[in-house]
C-alpha cells in the first residue's frame, strides 16, 4: 500500500510539471500575437500611397544606397508616367544629384547638363540657387593643376560668378566666394608659371604680357606682389621708369606686408618717384591672411602632392572679393588684309598720347609697303612706335616661303626681312639679296660641273642679317600700358614672341 501511494503521488507531479508547461507555452503564444498585431497597426499600407509618391521615394533609396541606375530609371519613370506630380522638379533635380554622386568625368559632365536643364526649367524655384552652385562645383572637381588645362577651371569662373550675381542673398553665396578665390588662385597660378619661364629666359615682351593680365585680373593672388616686381624689372630694363614705378608702387600700396615692399620703396626713392602710403584695407587683409591658419608643406606632403590629380589650393585668399568680370575679348578679332584696328593709347604721360594701330596689308616681291603707324594728336601721320613693326611671312629668304609669284602677307610684330625698328620695308635689298644668291649659284654650278652646292655667302650674310634683327625685336618689344593699366596688344597679334 506504502508502494501505491508513492506511486500516485510521483504520478500527480508529473501532471502538474506538463499543465505548468502547456500554461506557459499558451501565454507566450498570446503575447506574440498581441505583439504582431501592434507591428501591423503601425506599418505603412502601402495601397493607399500616391504611386508617384511611392517612385520617387525609392529612388531616393536608392541614391542613399549607390543603386544611382536604378534610382533613375524609377525617376525617369515618374517623370514619363506622372508629367503633372508635385514630384517632377524634386525628380529632375534627384537625377542631376544621382550623376553627381556618382562622379567620373562622364559622371560629372552628365551632371551638368542635367542641372543646366533645370535651372532652365524651373529658373524661379529656391532650388534653382542649388543647381547653379552644382554646376560650379561640378567644374570645380573636375579641375587639375595649374600647368594643365585650365578649361574645367575657366568654366567653374564663370559659373561661380553667375551664382554670386544672380543670387547674392543666398546662405551658399559665403561658399560659392571662396571656391571662386580658390579657381581665380588656381588660374593665376598658372599664368604665372608661364611668366615666369619667360622672364627666366629673358624674353620680356612674352613674360610681361602674362604678368600685366595677371595683376589686372587676380589681385588676391598668393604671388601677386612678385607678379608686380617682375613687371617693374622688366620696364625698369627697358628704360621706362615711369611705368616701372607705377609696379613698385602698387606693390608698397596695395602689399604693404610683403616682402618685397622694402625693396619697391628702396627703387621709388632711387627714381624720385613718390612714395605711395599703404592701404589701410590692404593692410588689414594682409593681417587676416597672416593668421589664418593653413596646413604645413613638408616633404611627405610634397611627395604624395605629386599623385595627386586635382590643384593644390591651400595658399588661396580666404578674405576680400574675388573678381567678378569675365575675361576680356579684346584681341580675339581676325585681321583681314587692308583693315586697321584701334589698339588704345600708348605709354606717354598726358592725356594725348598717340594711339597705337595694327595694319595688315597685303604687298607682291619687289614693292615696298605703305607706312602704318601712329598718328599724333593734329592728325599728322607719324613712324610706327613700338610693337608696330612689320613681319613679311612669304620673302625668298623666309622660313615660310610661299610658292613663287604669291603675295606676301605683312602682320603686325616683329620686323623680318625689313630694315630695323620702325623702318621701311626694304624690298629692293631683299631683292639684290636673291639676285647675289642667284649669280653666285650659277657662278658655283660652272665650277662645279652644273651641281650646285648651296647659297652663295652674300645670300647667307642676308639671311644672318635677319635673324639679327628679328631677335632684336623680340628682346626690345614690349607691350604699351595705357593709362588704365591694361596692356596694348593688337588684334589678332599673338601674346608670345
Amino acid at each position: 500500500m506504502k508502494r501505491c501511494t508513492q506511486c500516485n503521488g510521483g504520478r500527480q507531479l508529473n501532471m502538474n510539471r506538463k499543465t505548468f508547461l502547456i500554461c506557459a507555452l499558451i501565454a507566450c503564444a498570446g503575447a506574440g500575437g498581441c505583439f504582431g498585431k501592434k507591428v501591423a497597426k503601425n506599418a505603412p499600407v502601402t495601397a493607399s500611397a500616391a504611386p508617384d509618391s511611392v517612385l520617387y521615394n525609392r529612388a531616393l533609396d536608392d541614391i542613399k544606397h549607390g543603386r544611382y541606375d536604378v534610382a533613375r530609371l524609377s525617376l525617369q519613370t515618374l517623370e514619363n508616367t506622372y508629367p503633372d506630380s508635385e514630384y517632377l522638379a524634386k525628380a529632375k533635380l534627384a537625377i542631376a544629384d544621382s550623376y553627381s554622386k556618382e562622379g567620373g568625368t562622364s559622371g560629372l559632365t552628365q551632371a551638368i547638363a542635367e542641372y543646366k536643364d533645370f535651372i532652365t526649367f524651373f529658373p524661379f524655384l529656391d532650388e534653382a540657387a542649388y543647381a547653379q552652385m552644382q554646376v560650379g562645383m561640378d567644374y570645380y572637381r573636375m579641375m587639375v593643376k595649374p600647368d594643365r588645362d585650365s578649361s574645367e577651371a575657366v568654366n567653374a569662373e564663370a559659373e561661380f560668378q553667375t551664382f554670386i550675381q544672380k543670387y547674392p542673398n543666398n546662405k551658399l553665396e559665403p561658399q560659392a566666394e571662396q571656391r571662386l578665390r580658390e579657381v581665380q588662385e588656381v588660374l593665376a597660378e598658372g599664368d604665372f608659371r608661364i611668366a615666369r619661364f619667360y622672364y627666366i629666359r629673358g624674353t620680356n615682351r612674352a613674360a610681361a604680357g602674362r604678368l600685366l593680365e595677371l595683376t589686372q585680373r587676380y589681385p588676391l593672388y598668393s604671388k601677386a606682389d612678385q607678379a608686380n616686381w617682375m613687371l617693374g624689372q622688366i620696364y625698369e630694363k627697358s628704360e621706362k621708369k615711369d611705368i616701372a614705378a607705377a609696379f613698385y608702387g602698387a606693390i608698397v600700396k596695395d602689399y604693404p606686408l610683403s616682402p618685397l615692399a622694402g625693396d619697391a620703396k628702396n627703387k621709388l626713392i632711387a627714381f624720385g618717384a613718390p612714395v605711395p602710403q599703404p592701404d589701410p584695407t590692404a593692410m588689414a587683409r594682409m593681417q587676416q591672411e597672416q593668421n589664418t591658419p593653413r596646413p604645413r608643406t613638408n616633404l611627405m606632403t610634397k611627395s604624395f602632392g605629386i599623385l595627386k590629380n586635382g590643384p593644390d589650393v591651400s595658399m588661396a585668399a580666404r578674405t576680400g572679393s574675388p573678381n567678378l568680370e569675365p575675361p576680356s575679348e579684346a584681341g580675339s578679332d581676325t585681321l583681314t588684309p587692308g583693315a586697321m584696328s584701334a589698339g588704345g593709347t600708348g605709354s606717354g604721360g598726358g592725356s594725348g598720347a598717340p594711339s597705337t594701330t595694327a595694319v595688315v596689308e597685303t604687298v607682291t616681291p619687289g614693292t615696298a609697303p605703305s607706312t602704318a603707324g601712329t598718328s599724333d594728336s593734329t592728325g599728322a601721320a607719324a613712324t610706327p612706335s613700338t610693337g608696330d613693326a612689320v613681319v613679311g611671312t612669304n620673302g625668298a629668304d623666309s622660313p615660310t616661303q610661299s610658292a613663287p609669284g604669291s603675295p606676301d602677307t605683312i602682320s603686325g610684330g616683329a620686323t623680318v626681312g625689313g630694315a630695323g625698328r620702325g623702318g621701311k620695308h626694304d624690298a629692293g635689298l631683299c631683292r639684290r639679296g636673291r639676285e647675289r644668291r642667284g649669280n653666285g649659284d650659277e657662278r658655283r654650278r660652272d665650277h662645279s660641273g652644273g651641281r650646285g652646292v648651296g647659297p652663295s655667302a652674300a645670300g647667307s650674310r642676308h639671311i644672318e642679317l635677319q635673324k639679327r634683327v628679328f631677335e632684336q625685336e623680340k628682346e626690345e618689344a614690349l607691350p604699351l600700358v595705357n593709362p588704365s593699366g591694361r596692356p596694348f596688344r593688337p588684334s589678332g597679334c599673338p601674346q608670345m614672341s
